[in-house]
């Protein structure tokens, strides 16, 4: 069974590939084309009032997000909305499985189930929805249009709204609605092959940290906060996307350190702090913004998914 044929079955899978074969290929040539951060304009809607907080607080205090992501670039990115003092509500489906890094991504939010697939759940959805800010989503592109919530349908439900879309090779090509995830997305679009070949080793090697992942994070977070000044300033609803496979392009694109395998590791321990979680204290990385009169922090613990209820005044 070729990897062509297991996707074609629904399975997640790909093919080994070099980076000239990537780029030579459709859908690394759709990615060519697609911005790092795509964000849109998808209807109008006049500017949203921000709280009137003192300027002691931190820049997103009061701003609603709405965290329908899963696994790490989605929960990396609206962790640091968290830390910036954006009130984060994750919503997750009950019968899906979560990751041990729940407990680290999910610093600073609450956490809600909801189950898409019924209408109790996305009539639960949309009422949070109609006070949210910020809309985060990571499902494969259609999905969420399949349950009938789709970014201008969403748009129309909340004027205003700045929707956030996260796929692992964007939404057009031959692949715009092919599931995926780092590891997965380094082994399509040539780094896997790249970091063997320099290494001297016979097999794939994989990047030594899920890089597509932490940066596309951090650039949903970048993404989400431009759509909201211009929401501000403009008006409008808008509508942010990233790709995983966009990301591996552009991190390509930043080149490679000679020797870069056999530098010495990072010494980060100064950088460790102890966290209250559900799960016991979490020693982890604090968070690495540093704004002198707003300092970035997390103000709530880990919690373990249905902890809070789908309701922004819930207490």
């Amino acid at each position: 069974m070729t990897p062509e044929k297991d996707a074609a079955r629904g399975l997640v899978a790909t093919a080994l590939r070099r980076f000239d074969e990537w780029d030579a290929h459709p859908q690394g040539a759709a990615i060519a084309q697609q911005p790092l951060v795509a964000i849109e304009r998808i209807g109008e809607a006049p500017p949203l009032a921000w709280p009137n907080l003192p300027p002691e607080c931190r820049p997103l205090e009061g701003l609603r997000v709405l965290d329908l992501t899963r696994i790490l670039a989605g929960p990396v990115g609206t962790r640091a909305l968290a830390a910036y003092g954006a009130d984060v509500l994750m919503v997750n489906g009950p019968h899906l499985p979560n990751i041990e890094a729940i407990i680290d991504t999910s610093r600073g939010k609450r956490s809600a189930l909801a189950d898409l697939r019924t209408a109790q759940g996305r009539d639960a959805l949309l009422g949070a929805l109609r006070e949210a800010h910020v809309f985060v989503q990571g499902y494969r592109p259609g999905s969420l249009a399949q349950l009938g919530c789709d970014a201008r349908t969403l748009a129309r439900e909340r004027p205003g709204l700045v929707q956030v879309s996260l796929s692992a090779y964007g939404d057009t090509g031959p692949w715009g609605s092919k599931r995926g995830f780092d590891s997965l997305v380094q082994t399509a679009t040539g780094f896997n092959h790249a970091e063997a070949e320099a290494a001297g080793a016979a097999e794939p090697k994989a990047l030594p940290m899920q890089i597509l992942d932490m940066a596309t994070g951090m650039l949903i977070a970048w993404g989400a906060q431009t759509a909201l000044a211009r929401q501000r300033a403009q008006g409008g609803s808008w509508h942010v996307k990233v790709s995983l496979a966009r990301t591996a392009s552009w991190l390509r694109g930043l080149g490679r350190v000679s020797g870069g395998l056999q530098g010495p590791r990072a010494e980060f321990d100064a950088l460790l702090e102890n966290f209250p979680s559900a799960w016991g204290e979490l020693r982890a990385v604090s968070h690495a913004a540093r704004f002198s009169g707003t300092p970035a922090a997390w103000t709530r613990p880990s919690v373990r998914p249905g902890t809070d209820r789908l309701d922004w005044h819930a207490q």
